[in-house]
């Protein structure tokens, strides 16, 4: 009997993401920086913290809205800062200020989704892992992914929270293969 991967338990709001979003490819920009974002507030906490918070840092991080995340100015750090709603780190804030406005570099330059999407030949990387004991934390691709990020100027993106990303974001399948997810890969957006 198919069963799904052990990490997200039974509670019913990380189900909901197991089965619909986590591992299915996602190529559109800015759902790509929403997410890297939110891994990097992830650092140190467990990943159910963040998804039970998502909608507040959605609304405190003007929809995850790349230009005008990248105006905010001090006081609008201290606005987000007394937020007990969203993970109150000042350098995770001032990081995510400072991600928006490289994600408007990249993305005018190359496209932050094609950019992103290089580190594993454009698409998803199928891995058939039987257990979770299995599953890397990181890999060569999220090192990479780590190292290019960090050279353009992010921060909390090291090759564990990059990895973390790309099996969100389904750039690696790694639903166990016993889990009825682990394949067809399914895709959110359409690439371009």
């Amino acid at each position: 009997m198919n069963k799904r991967c052990g990490w997200c338990g039974e509670d019913p709001l990380y189900v909901a993401y197991h089965d619909t979003e986590w591992g299915v490819p996602e190529y559109d920009g800015r759902a790509l920086w929403e997410k890297l974002v939110l891994d990097g507030f992830q650092a140190g906490l467990s990943w159910i913290t963040i998804l039970r918070k998502r909608e507040n840092f959605r609304e405190e991080f003007d929809g995850f809205d790349p230009e005008r995340v990248a105006r905010w100015d001090e006081a609008r750090i201290e606005k987000a800062l007394a937020n007990p709603g969203i993970i109150r780190h000042r350098g995770k804030i001032a990081a995510t200020v400072r991600g928006a406005r490289l994600f408007l570099e990249i993305e005018e330059r190359e496209g932050f989704s094609p950019f992103l999407w290089s580190f594993v030949g454009g698409s998803p990387i199928q891995n058939g892992f039987a257990s979770l004991a299995d599953v890397p934390t990181d890999t060569v691709e999220s090192l990479n992914m780590s190292k290019a990020l960090k050279k353009r100027g992010f921060n909390f993106c090291g090759p564990v929270i990059t990895y973390a990303f790309m099996q969100a974001t389904g750039m690696v399948n790694d639903h166990v293969t016993d889990c009825p997810c682990h394949a067809p890969v399914r895709a959110l957006s359409v690439a371009g």
